[in-house]
């Protein structure tokens, strides 16, 4: 490209573009050498960290490296090391903090290397304003996070509902209360983000809060339109000609009131404790009619009905439960109501006694007994509610559930029973002779012992091995009717014996004991007996082990063998005075 020379001669242009050119570079040279000039000046100002550095609010300027280390970690090193003052949601508090600390090598290399920058050397002649450098945190994330989580223990709570309950036939309002839960994970970034201690105020850690679903209104409702109404008198039930009243301190041992899908309080009856209640199942009672089972007998070995069983009458749980709930927000006369009643047909009828499979004696037993009054009012009654029992295929009978406790008001006398091995007295004395009769029959029936225990030490008119006693409360005689029918227990005894016949279909052509020796005697000791009237004395008898077999035959062959152990501790001989 051909430039103009504006009307100049070709060698004075040259010389003038030589000329030029020259000042151009000592221009360059000059600026150069000054630019190096102001850098080297400036990096002759202070130390290692360039002037007016600062680390939150720490001033660093001036210092060398290792001057700068020192600062910082006197002022900002133990920042974690103490409890921070933090702030949760409206309260003020303190937490340990794990893992968090001032990384100082790091923020003075970071200040450092800013100073070396040529132009904020240069530019640190000019200027006479602060600079922050932010400062470098060091967080191992795991131990941060499990110290914080275990601050939160102590923080968090759960959300609690807004809640009715009933005690001792009042209603009891339970106000509700807002969960709340420190976001760790959250509280790590914050605390990894600022140096705790630099500011005024604490540092705000995030925290999760959860709202109850049954608030304060819902609460004051249920009070108000249901639960205060319910329990400010009792509810009274007709039924059978009869009125049958039951207080608020039994009803609300079975009321509550639960959340609903609208997250309101809806009452709800628990119909089948009530009904269970003694003195709500005492009052049925008497208005109502028990079923009464057919009553069999024995006729040249064949079962045959002594008398048809008798219908009678229930109240079911959901019966009770629809006639109780909605007289319990009423008030005065609207407090009363009637129940429904259903008819129960007995267990046993002459009707389904052959198909109940109930047509052949299976087993029977007889225990002697010295008479005695106790004996004799004791035996009697327990033969007396154990009479008649049915017990169908697979179900399982209890001694303690059909006889009950052994009280006066139960039909029982004291008398002499066994405990801690000596005899004593005691309300039920020889009712064992009873379990022993009814141990022997199921044993010779065949069907399977489920609980039975025999007596601590022998008792001469007991076969060995094969007798039991009861207790109320801690040992039970049960058997599982495992014959495939139903069978029929039938009690009865004499001021001498106690005889129990089990009625069904046999399982077995015949069911055999076969005893062994007696094995590890032991001879008994001599001791004295506890002073007063309850002390009776006992002769001495040895203890031991005995094994019996229980053998299963049909067609007169053997089948299977059952084995049954026991130990029997010696009776020790007991003086009274």
């Amino acid at each position: 490209m051909i430039r103009p020379s504006l009307g100049l001669p070709a060698d004075i242009a040259s010389a003038g573009r030589r000329r030029i050119g020259r000042r151009v570079a000592l221009v360059a040279g000059v600026v150069g050498a000054g630019f190096g000039g102001l850098y080297l000046v400036g990096l002759g100002v202070g130390g290692d960290i360039p002037s007016g550095t600062r680390v939150s609010g720490v001033d660093l300027g001036g210092l060398s490296n290792s001057q700068a280390r020192d600062r910082l970690d006197s002022s900002l090193g133990g920042a974690w090391s103490e409890p921070v003052q933090v702030r949760l949601g409206d309260s003020d508090g303190t937490v340990r903090v794990s893992g968090i600390s001032l990384d100082t090598e790091e923020t003075v290399a970071r200040a450092a290397q800013a100073g070396s920058d040529p132009f904020t050397v240069i530019g640190r002649l000019f200027a006479n304003g602060d600079r922050e450098v932010e400062p470098v945190i060091r967080v191992d994330e795991a131990k941060a996070r499990a110290s914080l989580a275990e601050e939160a223990k102590s923080y968090d709570r759960k959300a609690r509902e807004g809640a009715v309950t009933f005690k001792a036939g009042e209603a009891v309002l339970a106000r509700p209360v807002m969960g709340r839960s420190l976001d760790v994970d959250g509280a790590v970034e914050k605390l990894a983000s600022e140096i705790p201690g630099q500011g005024t105020e604490p540092v705000r850690l995030p925290v999760r809060t959860t709202e109850p679903r049954v608030d304060a209104a819902e609460v004051e409702r249920a009070m108000k339109e249901f639960a205060t109404p319910a329990m400010s008198a009792p509810v009274t039930l007709t039924v059978g000609g009869q009125r049958i009243e039951i207080g608020p301190a039994t009803l609300g041992k079975h009321l509550t009131m639960k959340r609903d899908a609208d997250n309101s309080l809806a009452p709800a009856l628990d119909g089948k404790g009530l009904l269970a209640e003694p003195t709500v199942a005492g009052q049925l009672a008497l208005a109502l009619d028990e079923p009464v089972d057919a009553e069999l007998n024995l006729d040249g070995g064949r079962v045959t009905v002594a008398s048809d069983g008798k219908a009678g009458q229930e109240v079911t749980s959901a019966a009770l439960r629809k006639a109780v709930l909605p007289l319990l927000a009423e008030s005065g006369a609207a407090r009363t109501g009637a129940v429904g009643v259903e008819e129960i047909e007995p267990r046993l009828t002459r009707d389904n006694a052959g198909r109940l499979g109930i047509k052949e004696q299976m087993s029977t037993f007889t225990v002697d007994f010295e008479p005695d009054a106790y004996r004799v009012t004791n035996i009697g009654r327990a033969a007396e509610l154990i009479n008649g029992s049915v017990v169908l295929p697979d179900e399982t009978w209890s001694f303690n559930r059909t006889v009950g406790e052994r009280t006066e008001a139960n039909g029982f006398v004291e008398g002499v029973i066994i405990n801690n091995d000596r005899f004593e007295k005691a309300a039920g004395g020889g009712v064992s002779a009873v379990a022993t009769t009814v141990f022997n029959a199921l044993f010779f029936a065949g069907v399977k012992p489920v609980e039975y225990g025999a007596h601590s030490f022998y008792i001469e008119r007991y076969p060995e091995g094969r007798e039991a006693t009861v207790a109320w409360g801690s040992l039970d005689l049960k058997f599982r009717n495992d014959s495939g029918n139903a069978i029929y227990i039938d009690a009865r005894a004499t001021d001498t014996s106690v005889t129990i016949t089990f009625l069904g279909t046999k399982k077995y052509d015949q069911v055999e004991a076969v005893k062994g020796p007696r094995t590890l005697v032991k001879q008994p000791a001599t001791r004295e007996g506890a002073s007063g009237d309850k002390c009776v004395p006992q002769t001495p008898l040895e203890g031991f082990n005995v094994a019996v077999d229980r053998i299963f035959k049909d067609g007169g062959r053997a089948v299977k063998t059952e084995n049954f152990e026991t130990r029997y501790d010696p009776r020790d001989e007991v003086t009274c005075d």
